[in-house]
Formats: structure tokens, sequence, C-alpha cells
């Protein structure tokens, strides 16, 4: 056995001799010149935690359980200098950047992982071409419930709602005065609140003025028919404002009666009446008023913040609360141009037929003013709308995952729907459910892109 042993030994010590001289002729082994030519060379930029951590220090540094950090030189840092050849993808296509896997507006002119170990996603030439939108997975689509409706053309209807009362219209009052001192003689069956009509009986009266110049009518119609003197004694009485029917029955009599009638002047009710049988009335008094109801006012009170919506011609509703399942159409005729300073409100006129003389003064009505016109608009529905306050923006969906952030104008607002004056055409998709995602997806890829135009920076 010891004989065998003395053997043995000298063998290996042979054989491991042989086996250096033979690693020494060929040379070392690839892997340790590999190892060797990548070995980490310059300065120490800086210290890591030896455990892979996103920690870093200037200074070095041990763990707490007194292992040393890592020291990093030159070499490994991360470079920004163009590499010695530009990288190529399959088919030619040139690597533009690396992005941050995680979405994060870091980007990479060479291959590089983030703190989890992820590798960075490279962009290639091409990918970048359409700078005005983004395209996004179908699985990502499905996920964030991405839905889109085309814009359409639609009529925009979105009422103004103001309080206000019914008046009478102001064109339609009249007042019966006398021009001169009178008496009256009797009163017709006419009170307060009594419907007249043009031309009907009011009252009769006998003023010496008017009958002295309706004597000097008489004889200038039966004496001088054709001198001036006819046309001058007409217009005394014309200027005494008789009515027509006084002067109608002196040209045909040729004879004054010592009292005349006064006629309604107008369609309408009496709303005041101050006068009586045998009283004297003067130069002035008001003795009847005189109102018509065919047409009345409803006053409104428009908030100042709907304003800018009302215009005059618009349609307008009105119903009062007497008549709670009836509904009075009308138009705005004024805007008034003053506003109420301690209700920030601007009164609008509105006219009403009223033909039935249902609508009293003073009534409480409800308006809806429609701001909107007849003829249809492009219309987009409101959730479509991104309002960033300095722009507004909608989503467009141009099919097959690919989206474009596009700034629109916006019009009108009513009914869910919002009118799109500039920047979007009839039948183009708009995104209106999980826009904000995608119009974030917009933004990083616009950053991302100026990142890596204008020169990321370490």
């Amino acid at each position: 056995m010891s004989r065998l042993a003395l053997i043995v030994v000298p063998a290996a010590i042979l054989a491991a001799g042989l086996g250096g001289y033979w690693l020494w002729q060929r040379g070392t082994p690839a892997a340790d010149v590999s190892a060797a030519a990548t070995a980490p060379t310059g300065a120490i930029i800086y210290y890591q935690d030896p455990d892979g951590a996103p920690s870093y220090s200037a200074e070095p540094k041990q763990t707490a359980d007194g292992r040393p950090w890592r020291a990093v030189r030159a070499s490994e840092d991360v470079s920004f200098d163009p590499p010695p050849r530009a990288a190529a993808a399959a088919g030619g296509k040139r690597i533009l950047y690396y992005r941050n896997p995680m979405g994060l507006p870091d980007v990479s002119k060479t291959p590089k992982k983030d703190s989890m170990g992820m590798d960075y996603i490279p962009v290639y030439e091409g990918e970048q071409d359409d700078s005005s939108g983004i395209k996004v997975s179908p699985g990502k689509i499905q996920r964030s419930g991405v839905q889109s409706e085309l814009a359409e053309m639609r009529v925009l209807s979105e009422p103004v709602r103001a309080p206000g009362s019914i008046q009478l219209d102001e064109r339609k009052i009249a007042i019966i005065t006398l021009r001169t001192e009178s008496f009256i003689e009797k009163v017709e069956d006419v009170t307060s609140g009594s419907e007249v009509k043009k031309g009907q009986p009011l009252m009769h009266l006998y003023s010496p003025l008017i009958a002295a110049a309706a004597a000097d009518y008489a004889a200038a119609l039966a004496f001088r028919p054709q001198e001036e003197a006819l046309r001058g004694a007409r217009q005394r009485l014309v200027n005494y404002a008789v009515p027509e029917t006084f002067l109608a029955e002196i040209e045909r009599t040729r004879r004054v009666p010592v009292t005349f009638t006064w006629t309604v002047p107008r369609d309408g009710v009496v709303l005041e009446r101050n006068v009586v049988d045998g009283m004297r009335a003067n130069a002035g008094d008001t003795l009847f008023r005189i109102a018509d109801h065919s047409m009345v006012w409803a006053l409104v009170d428009v908030a100042e913040r709907d304003l800018a919506a009302v215009a005059e011609g618009q349609k307008v509703t009105i119903r009062v609360r007497s008549y709670p399942d009836r509904t009075f159409s009308g138009k705005v005729a004024l805007v008034y141009p003053h506003m109420n300073p301690a209700t920030r409100t601007v009164r609008v006129r509105i006219e009403l037929p009223n033909h039935d003389l249902l609508l009293r003064p003073d009534m409480y009505a409800d308006a809806e003013i429609n701001t909107g016109g007849d003829a249809p608009v492009l219309t987009v529905p409101d959730s479509a709308i991104i309002d960033s306050g300095d722009r507004q923006i909608v989503i467009v969906d141009k099919s097959d995952g690919r989206f474009e952030p596009r700034a629109v104008k916006l019009g009108r607002h009513g009914a869910g729907y919002t009118e799109i004056r500039e920047g979007l055409q009839g039948n183009e998709a708009v995104v209106t459910s999980a826009n904000f995602l995608i119009d974030a997806e917009s933004n990083l890829k616009s950053a991302l892109k100026g990142l890596s135009e204008g020169g990321a920076q370490p």
C-alpha cells in the first residue's frame, strides 16, 4: 500500500505540472479573458448598496451588517455620449432612445435598467412620426373601459329659466281727458272693469268753447264751403280732440247740438273711472283709463350669468300659477339696458298674445327662454370635453387603437351636449369614457418626445 501511494503522488504531481504547462502554452481560459476585458476601469464615481437597492453614497459606506458598499467606477456609470455605432433593430429600424418601463418621464440613449431591474423599452425610428396621436393596445382599451361616440348635428335647446310677472302693454293704455272746461251731462253704464269697444258711447257733455267752435264750423259749411275759414273752423274743433263722430254729425246736419257724445277711442278694459253725472271737469282731468288686454307683457328677471345667452326674438314659454296645466307662448321683445345692482339681474320683456284674457296684470309668471336656435349644430357629449381652464380638447378615436387629442372651440350647451364650433368635423368619433387616461398617456408621450429631441439630462 505504501509503495502504491508513493507511485500515485508523483503521478498526480506530474499531471498537475503537465496540465499547468499545457494551460501556459494555450493561454488563459476564454471566460477569464472575457472577464478581464470587461472589468470596471476608471476612478470610483460613487458607492452603491451591495444588494442593488437604489441607494448611493459619495463616500465609502457599510451596511447594517458590516458589508461594504460596492464601488462604481467611471466605466460603469451611465453615459449619454453617442454610442460608437447606432443600434439597429430587426428590419433595419434605428433605436432612438430607451424609455422607462413604468411610464415615468425618464429616457436614456443607452440600454438601462430601472431600480427594480426592469429593462428600459426601446423606441424605434418611425414610432414617433405621428406626434399628435397615440396608440393604445386593445387590452388596455378594454380594461380602461374606453367608449366613443360620433359627433353629430343636433338642435340644442337649453332653456334659461327666470321668474317675473304679467304687466300691461304700455303702448295699449289710453287716458280719456278733456282739453277745455266741460260739464258732464250723463255717463253711460261703464264702470271699472267693464270691457269696451272702439266707438262705443262713453259720456255726454257740454262745453262752451267746443260749442262756440262748432257753431263757427257749421256757419262756414253753410256760407263759405270753399274758403279758408272752413278749414280753420274745423281745425279748432280738432284741436279740442272732439271725436270724429261729432264732426261727422255737424257736416251732415249743419247744426250744432247742445251736448255731444264722447266715444271710446280703442278696445279695452276700463281700469279707472273718475267721472259722475253732473260734475264739472277741468281741462286735463283724467276721466277714464282704458287698457287693451289682448297683448300683455311678461317682465322677468334674468340672472347675470345667463344674460349672454338671451337675445331678442327668442321663443319663450310662460307658465302662471293660476293655470298650471296651460302654457302661453311668446317671444323676447326687449332686453333692458340696465342691471339691478341689488339682485344682479337684468329685466327682459316678453310679449304674449292674450286673446282669451286669461293673463291678468300682476300675475306671477315663470319663463323658459329657448336660447337655442332652430338650425342644427355639430355637437358632442359633455363627457367628451376635457377642460383645463385655458384650453378645451377632445380625444378623437381614429380606430385600431389610435387616438388623437385635438383642441376645440366650444359653443352652446344643452341637454347633455356641447356645440363644437372649431376643431372637429361631423362623423368623427370622440372618446366619452376614460378620456382622461388617454389624455395622460398623450401628455406622457409628448414629454418623452421633447426629452428625446431636446436632449435628456442625467
